[in-house]
């Protein structure tokens, strides 16, 4: 079965808004390295319309850092799934989903592959209520914001998780990238 990944950026005091953080080279890279194991990305619509077109787009101008170019590069081969009732089209390899979350994503890890990278903060929180959820990637970045949307505001969870720390990595930028598994 594959493993469904979480990965998220979140600031010392734990907001999750992508605009807060430091969008330093070496947390693109972390996250470019992470990708490598992944061919699923899946999102909610909002979190989707953040990320396309704008990674596509950098993909093909190559307008940014050498960095951000790989990681839009490695972005845009991978297939992407969104799931949405409202979005009436997809750009590039992306297919919409409209049914049943859970059913859905319970399909999508039987089948053969890789990992499937979930994004955002909604549609993961779902997942990990339903524990649906393998593995976690934490990208603490070394700033406080005293503000903001935290991540798990909204969750429910039926029991604790207990999670198994199996990697920590300090960036060059002070950011630290914690892997745990459950």
């Amino acid at each position: 079965m594959r493993n469904i990944i979480y990965g998220i950026n979140l600031t010392a005091d734990g907001c999750c808004d992508h605009t807060k953080g430091n969008g330093t080279e070496d947390v693109h890279e972390y996250f470019t390295d992470l990708m490598q194991d992944v061919d699923l990305l899946v999102y909610g619509r909002i979190t989707y319309q953040l990320m396309v077109p704008y990674w596509p787009d950098i993909a093909k101008s190559q307008s940014e850092t050498k960095t951000s170019n790989k990681f839009a590069r490695t972005f845009d081969a991978i297939d992407k799934i969104v799931f949405s009732k409202s979005l009436d089209s997809a750009e590039g390899n992306t297919r919409i989903i409209r049914g049943n979350l859970a059913e859905e994503i319970l399909k999508l890890k039987q089948l053969p592959g890789k990992k499937i990278s979930i994004g955002g903060v909604d549609l993961p929180s779902q997942l990990i209520a339903l524990g649906l959820v393998d593995e976690f990637h934490f990208v603490i970045h070394p700033v406080i914001v005293g503000e903001g949307r935290r991540l798990f505001d909204n969750i429910n969870l039926q029991k604790r998780l207990n999670l198994k720390l199996v990697n920590s990595k300090v960036l060059k930028s002070g950011s630290v990238a914690l892997h745990y598994i459950i």
